[in-house]
């Protein structure tokens, strides 16, 4: 631009230097944004960050995967750590069972703008303006705040660093290389972890409430949730299957009505109505991904790895032919030869040089 507008020619150097000098240029150590550090909350309890880091925690000896990292604001204190296959409502719901059941219900949790916490879209239609992850702590009476940033909740996201350095090579020397021993491995490591560098809190009163619910009642609080309209013919859809409630005097009167389903994290699948389990049949229809489904890049892993299993289940297409397609079917019987112009020429040549070896009868074209 001073090349240009100016015609004063300087060397990039010289001309940083002048800007330097002028207070108008910036390392990059200089343009980096600081964040006032926040103060630790008082007591236990009070607020508990929650993060999910995707990383090769086993190195070479098994997948990638995710760590969900329960982390206490007041004592830096490691409340819960689960391995599982990416950052999904149900995964949430197992370390979040967890955690309940070690510590009680805390005030609030303090998240990113996953959509796991967080619904992205104002317009969305149902739900209450909830994801399922939301609607259960609202039902456990426990709060759940989304960070604008990453440095908001910065205790998570250093311990996420820590994690990665610290509790890989402490896999490496258990010699353990599968998540589900992994996760056997993790309370031990905690208790370490937390005697080394958790810190006292500035309050001794313990945040937490007690969880006051039985199995079976938290079991349906997480869990994944719906209503779904029941047609004429007692059947509706649910991810891509068609349920059929079996005929009986209680179902027979449910076309027109919304039954509730139940997913748990277990697999089980549940329809009630009025708190009332209903026995149903499921139609099974092609498993896929939807097409041009749209993915978060947290679970993109877990989808492709799910497209790939189904992939190899599936028979490879088979090309039909020609035949096939027009439905032509073989009689067995085999159609006279077509002669070709030079075969007739050939025949009548031969009957006129010698016309009594075909009977005086000589082949026209």
């Amino acid at each position: 631009m001073l090349r240009e507008r100016h015609g004063l020619t300087v060397s990039r150097e010289t001309l940083r230097q002048w800007m330097i000098s002028a207070g108008l240029w910036h390392s990059r150590k200089q343009r980096r944004q600081l964040h006032q550090p926040r103060l630790r909350r008082e007591c236990l309890g009070e607020l508990v960050q929650i993060d999910g880091s995707e990383h090769r925690w086993f190195e070479d000896r098994a997948a990638p995967c995710t760590l969900l990292v329960f982390i206490d604001d007041a004592t830096g204190r490691l409340m819960q750590l689960r391995f599982v296959a990416s950052e999904s409502a149900f995964s949430y719901f197992e370390a979040l069972q967890g955690y309940l059941e070690a510590h009680g219900r805390p005030v609030a949790f303090y998240s990113d703008k996953h959509s796991v916490f967080r619904v992205a879209r104002t317009e969305a239609k149902g739900g209450q303006g909830m994801t399922q992850f939301g609607r259960a702590l609202a039902e456990l009476n426990i709060e759940i705040l989304c960070a604008n940033t990453s440095q908001a909740k910065g205790r998570v996201e250093r311990v996420n660093r820590t994690l990665q350095d610290r509790l890989v090579k402490e896999l490496r020397l258990a010699g353990l290389a599968d998540p589900e021993a992994g996760n056997r491995f993790l309370p031990g490591f905690m208790a370490r972890f937390n005697a080394r560098f958790a810190t006292p809190a500035l309050s001794s009163k313990d945040g937490h409430r007690a969880l006051n619910l039985p199995p079976s009642r938290l079991a349906d609080v997480l869990s994944w949730r719906e209503q779904r309209y029941v047609g004429q013919q007692l059947a509706f859809s649910y991810q891509r299957q068609r349920i059929i409630l079996e005929a009986s005097d209680l179902t027979r009167d449910l076309a027109g009505c919304y039954v509730d389903t139940y997913s748990f994290p277990d697999g089980r699948f549940e329809v009630r109505w009025k708190g009332l389990s209903l026995p149903y049949r499921v139609f099974d229809k092609d498993q896929r991904v939807t097409h041009a489904a749209i993915v978060d890049n947290k679970r993109l892993g877990e989808v492709l790895a799910y497209v790939k299993e189904r992939q190899d289940q599936e028979r490879p297409p088979r090309v039909k032919t020609n035949s096939e397609k027009t439905g032509y079917q073989r009689t067995g019987r085999k159609s006279p030869r077509r002669r070709s112009l030079v075969d007739r020429l050939v025949e009548c040549r031969v009957a006129e040089a010698n016309p009594a070896a075909l009977g005086g009868q000589v082949s026209s074209l």
